[in-house]
């Protein structure tokens, strides 16, 4: 069975840091895109960053940038997402994907357009209390 596990979410204060792992099952994605997403409770699924197959691009929301830094490791697949000062609105479920980013489409600083793979495992919580 093809799965991405995500792991490393928890409870944690304001401002503290938390780093998150995406673990391939089943095959590698060392030729896909890769991203992280986060559903709060009671709001639809947000995409939150992403990276490309090679590394060499990324892409964050407005709300992380500065502070989550997503990276993979090229030899085991795996992907990850440090995030530091983190907020309670940080609060959610975050899961990850395989992804195909038109990294070349971008238009200045803009998001580039992103297609969905459906590997989506089962999520990680992270909690952030004030």
């Amino acid at each position: 069975q093809v799965q991405l596990v995500e792991s490393g979410g928890g409870l944690v204060q304001a401002g503290d840091s938390l780093r998150l792992s995406c673990t391939p099952s089943g095959r590698t994605f060392s030729t896909y895109d890769m991203g992280w997403y986060r559903q709060a409770p009671g709001k639809e699924r947000e995409f939150v960053a992403a990276i490309s197959w090679s590394g060499d691009n990324t892409y964050y929301i407005d709300s992380v940038k500065g502070r989550f830094t997503i990276s993979r490791d090229g030899t085991k697949g795996t992907v990850f997402l440090q995030m530091n000062s983190l907020k309670p609105q940080d609060t959610a479920i975050y899961y990850c994907n395989a992804l195909l980013v038109r990294w070349g489409d971008r238009v200045g600083s803009s998001k580039p357009p992103i297609h969905e793979y459906d590997y989506w495992g089962q999520g990680t919580q992270v909690t952030v209390s004030s």
